[in-house]
């Protein structure tokens, strides 16, 4: 392509040409600079991951299961129960020595206002061991 210098006897004839080999020559040079730095990018030091152990834990029998429904309902084991009352029993129950467990089944569409007051109650007694039980993802 041409570059045109001096005045121009016609202005209409204008050159609408893009001159490309600048933008090849830059498009080569980072072509072959990725081509050289990947390998090395690849290269890493072998390290030994972590394996998943996530073992289910066993329900004992002295274990305390308290349900929220997603109305707000707590039930200790199959039995409704009042917040006070919720309370109450756990005061009981903290004394005990070893201390039980409570875990708490909470309802996936019940707002986390009703499983916070049961963690409240539970704070209240002095249990010392909470825990939430939940459906495991799926595999694959």
């Amino acid at each position: 392509m041409g570059m045109n210098v001096g005045q121009a006897e016609d202005d209409e004839d204008v050159i609408s040409a893009i001159n490309t080999t600048p933008l090849v020559d830059v498009m080569l040079v980072l072509l072959i600079i990725f081509l050289i730095t990947i390998p090395v990018a690849t290269h890493t030091v072998p390290v030994a991951l972590p394996k998943e152990t996530n073992q289910p834990r066993q329900t004992k029998p002295e274990n305390i299961n308290l349900s929220v429904t997603r109305d707000g309902g707590v039930f200790w084991n199959q039995e409704a129960l009042g917040q006070e009352a919720l309370v109450e029993r756990l005061k009981a129950v903290s004394v005990l020595q070893p201390q039980p467990e409570v875990q708490v089944r909470g309802d996936g569409a019940a707002p986390y206002e009703h499983v916070g007051r049961v963690v409240l109650a539970c704070q209240r007694a002095g249990i010392l061991k909470i825990g939430f039980i939940t459906e495991p993802p799926p595999r694959g």
